[in-house]
């Protein structure tokens, strides 16, 4: 350890390759910190987004109907008190859906009536509220107050306050028409999930669709981790099992299952992120492994003398690692500096823009973790040591008769 820290002389504090090897390990630490902090921000947001409209599981009927007609099933709230119990449940709450067609003079939009009641956690779409108010929900009352999305509105020329007229096809009855008034706009970011839902009063979807006080849709469950996804849905398929009469038989669904597309859109992203991670470990070893054989030819004399004192080969190589490892702490400091520096940077400011409308968000999301952070540098260090073994191998083949004399 101690020669180890005497190698700095004056030659090598100043080669132009050991300040590139720190410069290029910093670098790529903090290519790979963004990239994951981008691509883990992009699963969190697109994810949180999508099970804010839907959730992330949904107990409903088995014979779901045609579109988003759904089979109704009879509200159950022992079956809601056993799911909410499960390991990681954190909501459950009944909805029922009602396809509508919102018109105005301007224009006519198809919409899916989303049915809530006081006990749904409104508290993402509050942080999504850009004018107006939450839904009146109380359980004794039916309101006639409606949810819009700030683009459906755009486009209908709507603002808060104003009365808006649904269509609605009730199978071979004339169709049903119902006035609902805009208590407030919201902005997810998410154009196609905007476009589609607005919030009412679950009430108003039974009486649209003929159902009793006790019939809703199917429950929406919430949890705290999307990676428990597969597990907590077999938890709760075990957990309906008593409640399902078979009259009609009872799902569950989850939200990969209703959106393949996006999901396997975001497992594309994993793909891209184990690449660059790959490249830009082996640009840090490459820059690492030529500062260490320039270090080690630089040093030949050295290591010559020490061999004649009676060091050993292995004591040897391991100064050399040591000297590689010192390298590579310092690159790995100034490229956390540089890449938690810029994540957080466009986590305040946003500089870093997208196409809403091909990405579903406007700006580039970053979401950072402890965990994976020390991971990812504890990874990049072993990786580096690991390989920096090979190159000290040629301390092995310096012959000290040869080398005292060296220069």
């Amino acid at each position: 350890m101690y020669i180890a820290r005497r190698l700095r002389g004056s030659g090598e504090s100043k080669g132009v390759m050991v300040r590139i090897a720190v410069a290029t390990t910093a670098v790529s630490l903090a290519v790979m910190i963004v990239a994951v902090a981008v691509i883990i921000g992009f699963r969190t947001e697109i994810t949180g987004k999508i099970t804010a409209f839907t959730g992330h599981l949904k107990v409903q009927a088995l014979d779901y109907g045609s579109g988003v007609e759904s089979v109704p099933i009879a509200a159950s709230p022992e079956m809601a008190a056993d799911i909410a119990r499960l390991p990681g449940v954190f909501s459950v709450a009944p909805y029922a859906l009602k396809m509508g067609l919102v018109k105005t003079d301007e224009a006519t939009q198809g919409m899916v009536l989303k049915g809530i009641d006081a006990g749904y956690d409104l508290s993402v779409f509050r942080g999504w509220l850009t004018e107006g108010a939450m839904p009146r929900l109380d359980d004794s009352v039916r309101h006639k107050d409606i949810l819009l999305s700030q683009s459906v509105a755009r486009m209908l020329r709507l603002g808060v306050g104003d009365r808006v007229e649904m269509l609605f096809m009730d199978g071979e009855r004339p169709p049903r028409r119902d006035r609902f008034s805009v208590c407030g706009l919201f902005s997810s970011g998410f154009g196609e999930m905007d476009d589609r839902f607005a919030l009412v009063d679950i009430a108003n979807i039974r009486r649209l669709a003929r159902w009793n006080d006790v019939q809703v849709t199917g429950y929406e469950i919430m949890i705290d981790d999307v990676e428990r996804l597969s597990s907590t849905e077999e938890a709760l398929a075990e957990a309906i099992l008593p409640y399902d009469t078979g009259e009609p038989p009872l799902m569950v669904r989850t939200v990969v299952g209703d959106f393949p597309q996006v999901f396997d859109w975001l497992a594309t992203h994993d793909v891209n992120a184990a690449v660059i991670i790959s490249i830009m470990i082996v640009v840090a070893l490459v820059s690492m492994i030529s500062a260490l054989l320039i270090i080690l030819l630089e040093r030949i004399r050295m290591i010559g003398v020490l061999k004649t004192l009676g060091m050993t080969d292995g004591a040897l190589r391991r100064v050399f690692v040591l000297r590689a490892a010192r390298i590579a702490i310092w690159g790995l400091l100034l490229g956390n500096v540089a890449g938690i520096g810029l994540a957080l940077a466009q986590r305040t400011w946003g500089f870093l823009k997208l196409d809403q409308a091909g990405y579903f968000i406007s700006r580039v999301p970053i979401e950072l973790g402890a965990w994976w952070i020390v991971t990812l540098n504890v990874g990049t260090l072993v990786v580096l040591m690991v390989v920096m073994i090979f190159p000290t191998g040629i301390v092995s083949r310096i012959s000290p008769e040869k080398t005292v004399r060296y220069q």
